[in-house]
């Protein structure tokens, strides 16, 4: 299977699997979910050594970016690479930095120079969710005023994935025309960035407040909104195979768990309340997959990518949670404790589960979109 998505150059089936396995090895170079422990619960987010290797020497930064800017593939290669680092919880930025805010940057076609500092492996982070974590168009939280031709924004943004590593933050306000797009300098006078306390360790979030911060304009007119939605809309598939990822890695750890672990003499994988059980998560796991394959084959129009997107987040969402939730209890006590990583799957599949607006708004949305 081809990339629907040709922003940049699409790679053959063959090329796909290479790419799978690149990303695989370089996620079991770094030690795999040791990368997530080498982060702190006060300081959790991005491990900078995994990503200069992902990002910068495999190039990943650039994955689904135009050629223009260095890049290659689209939503199909993204859909591989986000499978792969959800089976590690690689702790990267490539859904905060290369899809969220690298998709809204393309779209814009007036920040060369941004896409390619992004491209580079510079983090850039996108603030655009309401309070309640979902976008919303008529809920934007930043505003814009104008000083003469310069914009100044206003207003709390919330969610920020990566906030507090990126070197820019690509921000939508609301004005007298609409949303438009404005690109930050986190430094900027006027900007406030606070890293909060987030159950996954692996994916840091921020709040970010504007007070009269000068920004530069990405777009005019109001055309940020649709802009805005067709990101997230990619966002929500590379979201969901990361899911598939994770939910995946949570099943193949819990069979070879209760493959190894003995009671009564035998394999409690032998049991019959153990069987139903792993039966369960596999279904799960599968039904998350087709998900996934039928958003990443959608023929590219607008309507479907949304639709597809929509249904691939309100399952995998909850699919993920519960695998991971089983995992830990087919694991008994020891699925409970530090050491082992049960644990942190659980605190992704949770996380993951709200970050870009829960199962129920996805279903509400979906309804919306089929004009039910």
């Amino acid at each position: 299977m081809t990339s629907t998505v040709t922003d940049g150059t699409a790679l053959s089936d063959t090329e796909l699997e290479d790419l799978r396995e690149t990303v695989r090895s370089v996620c079991a170079d770094a030690g795999g979910t040791a990368a997530v422990r080498r982060l702190s619960e006060e300081a959790p987010g991005i491990d900078a050594g995994l990503w200069d290797a992902l990002g910068r020497q495999v190039g990943l930064a650039a994955l689904g970016l135009p050629e223009s800017a260095g890049g290659i593939g689209g939503l199909a290669e993204i859909a591989v690479v986000c499978e792969e680092l959800g089976r590690t919880l690689a702790p990267v930025p490539l859904l905060s930095s290369t899809v969220l805010a690298g998709q809204v940057l393309a779209a814009c076609g007036t920040a060369d120079k941004a896409l390619a500092e992004l491209a580079g492996g510079t983090v850039h982070a996108l603030a655009v969710v309401a309070p309640d974590g979902t976008w919303r168009s008529d809920a934007v939280p930043v505003a814009v005023s104008w000083q003469g031709s310069v914009p100044l924004l206003d207003g709390t943004a919330p969610f920020v994935l990566d906030g507090a590593d990126a070197g820019a933050l690509v921000v939508a306000a609301a004005g007298a025309d609409g949303v438009d797009l404005f690109l930050v300098d986190p430094r900027e006078p006027g900007v406030t960035v606070r890293r909060v306390p987030t159950l996954d360790l692996s994916r840091g979030q921020a709040v970010v407040t504007f007070r009269g911060a000068r920004a530069r304009t990405l777009t005019a007119g109001g055309e940020g909104a649709d802009i805005v939605s067709r990101a997230l809309d990619m966002a929500l598939v590379a979201l969901a195979a990361e899911q598939l990822g994770g939910a995946q890695a949570a099943l193949d750890m819990t069979l070879a768990h209760v493959r190894d672990r003995t009671q009564f003499g035998r394999a409690i994988g032998g049991f019959q309340a153990v069987k139903h059980a792993c039966a369960d998560m596999l279904l799960q796991v599968e039904a998350a997959r087709s998900a996934v394959l039928r958003a990443v084959r959608t023929d590219g129009s607008p309507q479907a990518l949304a639709e597809a997107a929509a249904v691939a987040q309100a399952w995998c969402g909850e699919a993920f949670v519960a695998v991971a939730a089983e995992c830990v209890q087919l694991h008994g006590g020891m699925g409970f404790t530090w050491e082992h990583d049960a644990h942190l799957y659980f605190r992704r599949a949770q996380s993951d589960a709200v970050l870009l607006g829960g199962a129920a708004h996805h279903r509400e949305r979906l309804a919306g979109l089929l004009a039910w």
